[in-house]
């Protein structure tokens, strides 16, 4: 009996050596790249707030680590050209990509948005330099630019194409895709019954309000998910 339990603790001992040298799996690092939308995404009420809310509601905090680096008015190929010291020194193994609206809307405010053929340039260029560097992508469209369904908002027809693009380049890489212009269009179809330009999934037909921002938070978890 006393050989028994001498050679039973010597095991359990031995059990709990070896698995103690066992490395904790690592959580996935997430960066979220892009313009004001991700800015905001980090405070309460924020896609990137609700996104964290609801992995750890679902067990999944421990998962992934989620870091933003939005900043106001970016454009593609502002992205571009930050992308070492905001993405790639974080060292992420996600990055997600949710850009394209400033590329459109400050053509018609500012003059200064970007050509349909340099944002595909650009877009392209990025998604490849993650993936050379191991790194997966989400690749986000643009939400919208007023909220008035059947294509009845001024750059409608710009934003579509622009998140086209987008389409076309994911398909040719091979990297997920987040569809938000289409998740946007078929809820304000839905919803928004009295043709409003924005109050809905909006603060100003850009800007994300709470219930925008768990829309966007929902369909990048799923996903974040689909990765993991």
């Amino acid at each position: 009996m006393k050989r028994y339990f001498i050679a039973s603790f010597t095991l359990c001992l031995m059990a709990c050596l070896l698995f103690s040298f066992i490395p904790a799996k690592k959580r996935s690092r997430v960066v979220f790249f892009g313009d004001s939308i991700t800015e905001a995404g980090v405070m309460p009420g924020g896609y990137i707030a609700q996104l964290r809310d609801s992995l750890a509601a679902n067990g999944q905090s421990k998962k992934f680590e989620l870091i933003g680096s939005g900043i106001g008015g970016n454009k593609i190929y502002d992205l571009y050209f930050r992308l070492e010291e905001d993405v790639l020194e974080r060292k992420p193994d996600i990055v997600v990509m949710y850009v394209g609206v400033n590329d459109v809307w400050h053509r018609q405010m500012f003059g200064t948005g970007t050509d349909a053929d340099k944002f595909q340039k650009f877009y392209l260029a990025l998604i490849q330099k993650f993936q050379r560097k191991g790194i997966r992508v989400i690749a986000c469209t643009p939400a919208c630019i007023g909220e008035r369904p059947g294509g009845l908002n001024p750059l409608d027809k710009e934003l579509d194409r622009f998140s086209e693009i987008i389409r076309k380049v994911t398909g040719e890489t091979q990297t997920p895709l987040c569809d938000l212009r289409l998740a946007f269009m078929a809820y304000e179809t839905l919803y928004n019954t009295t043709d409003k330009s924005s109050g809905v999934l909006t603060t100003d037909g850009v800007h994300l309000n709470e219930l925008g921002n768990k829309l966007v938070a929902e369909h990048v978890m799923a996903k974040l998910l689909e990765l993991k």
